[in-house]
């Protein structure tokens, strides 16, 4: 069963029963079972020595997922003292008097999603934690925060030259074809699906609807002020700590601290203190050594910060590092099943299956193949979960199918990295997605199902795009073309909705 399409049955068994029965550990448990049967050949044995020293043990003892598990608990750690010394409260207090609306609060997120552009892990975390107090405020969704956590994450590190994922895709390219950090900024011209995302979510905020599950997250959120829809609330959700004596600075020095810490010690971790240049410092970091060691840092800040204000006793502060795991339990738990499963996956072949795929589509059909790398792209990282991975195991055989002066190979690789963005944006494994979650501290399924169909839409009219792109192959014209239709498609979405609400008025 070794590199066939077996490989991609546990993926999509976990992903189908999450989204059905709604409840993601047995989903993720299920598919990690049904891998290690088909690894094994059914041996129940075999199965299980599969499953917990190819699978959990690998993916637990891994080093890149230690770092990231410990960046995890010291962000919650650091979350809970800002909670608990009033920082959020605080700031919720002044964003009541400055962020008038909706739409302002919705905005408010979307541009602090895009300033903090380095890491989507770190994205994620930190935007929740400070903007759930200004949405909380105005009633937005927690599902409708979540999303634009999510579509402002992985979509906006992979425009960005200067970040983690810039830095991953510039050290998977053959330096013979092109130099990684050359082609990546080319490609971002090209790479729709990210594009196209920040005009459907500023569209969609400026436009005032919504459509799909998320529309009635958002009437029980105004209407009623259910910001979890039936009270769907994450396991991890803790009332916001009041102090009289607390200030908005409380909440925005250990954030800017945080986020200084961050970068300097991925600038770090690559050498650039000593004599490495700038990019190829970045290019060189590695996110999981790198995010904990500024977190370190920013949470030793933080500690001595609140000592000083007198906003927390040292009693207090302790107490708050068991609030801030216990806060990440959840968001462990999923990424620990999810890169099990990923482990699995990469057992039964699930790379070579793909490879065999694009080695056949490439031998016709040349000029439609970008919207086929996209299409492939997608699939495999909404299965695995991984953009990352994906993106490793398609971008060699996309920088092969493609002449090195082509003009469709910027378009091939951007289409390459859209759809590992996308199928990650998506899937109920993805890491990113789990991050977004507990940023937002909204139950993850509910995430992923509100989600889904916006996440779909932006894909489809990238695809389109793709279709022009590898026909017109002109930058300016094509990128117009997908955000005219992006446009034409909310206004359509829009009619649609309103045509709805008045059926069911």
């Amino acid at each position: 069963m070794y590199g066939t399409i077996w490989a991609l049955l546990p993926p999509i068994i976990a992903i189908a029963l999450a989204l059905i029965t709604k409840e993601v550990y047995s989903s993720l448990f299920l598919g990690i079972v049904v891998g290690g049967l088909l690894a094994a050949n059914f041996s129940p044995v075999g199965a299980l020595d599969t499953i917990i020293n190819d699978g959990f043990i690998s993916g637990v003892a891994d080093a890149w997922n230690v770092g990231i598990f410990l960046f995890l608990i010291l962000l919650g750690i650091i979350v809970a003292l800002m909670n608990s010394a009033g920082g959020s409260a605080a700031f919720g207090r002044w964003a009541e008097t400055h962020v008038k609306t909706r739409v302002g609060a919705m905005l408010a997120t979307i541009l602090l999603g895009v300033l903090i552009f380095v890491d989507d892990y770190f994205n994620c975390l930190t935007v929740g934690s400070v903007m759930r107090p200004v949405t909380d405020g105005h009633r937005i969704s927690r599902a409708k925060l979540a999303y634009i956590i999510d579509a402002t994450a992985a979509p906006i590190c992979m425009i960005a030259p200067i970040s983690s994922w810039a830095a991953a895709v510039s050290g998977i390219v053959d330096e013979g074809v092109m130099s990684g950090t050359e082609l990546f900024v080319r490609a971002i011209p090209w790479n729709y699906y990210s594009l196209l995302t920040i005009v459907f979510l500023l569209g969609l905020t400026l436009m005032k609807f919504d459509y799909g599950p998320m529309r009635l997250h958002e009437m029980n959120a105004q209407l009623q002020g259910d910001l979890f829809s039936g009270g769907a609330a994450s396991a991890d959700a803790e009332e916001v700590a009041t102090n009289p004596r607390s200030r908005v600075i409380d909440l925005l020095l250990p954030v800017v601290v945080l986020i200084v810490c961050c970068v300097l010690g991925m600038l770090y971790v690559g050498g650039f203190f000593d004599g490495v240049p700038f990019a190829e410092a970045f290019a060189a970091t590695d996110a999981s050594v790198g995010l904990p060691w500024g977190s370190m840092i920013a949470l030793l800040f933080t500690f001595i910060y609140f000592f000083c204000r007198r906003l927390l006793s040292f009693k207090q502060a302790m107490g708050c590092i068991t609030k801030g795991f216990i806060a990440m339990v959840p968001a462990l738990l999923i990424l620990t099943f999810a890169v099990t499963l990923k482990n699995i996956t990469g057992i039964l072949g699930a790379a070579d299956y793909v490879y065999g795929v694009m080695e056949s589509a490439s031998a016709g059909l040349y000029n439609l193949l970008p919207a086929i790398i996209f299409l492939v792209a997608c699939g495999l990282a909404f299965s695995t979960g991984t953009s990352w991975g994906t993106f490793g195991i398609l971008l060699p055989i996309v920088t092969k199918v493609f002449p090195a002066d082509s003009t469709l190979l910027i378009i091939g690789v951007s289409a390459c990295l859209a759809g590992a963005v996308m199928g990650d944006h998506c899937s109920p494994i993805s890491d990113t997605s789990i991050m977004a979650s507990a940023g937002a501290q909204c139950d993850h399924i509910a995430h992923i199902s509100t989600q889904l169909p916006y996440v779909l839409t932006v894909a489809a009219v990238s695809f389109v795009s793709y279709l022009i792109a590898g026909f017109v192959q002109n930058v300016v014209v094509c990128l117009a073309i997908g955000v005219a239709l992006t446009i034409a498609t909310l206004f359509v979405l829009r009619r649609a909705a309103a045509r709805k609400s008045v059926e069911t008025a």
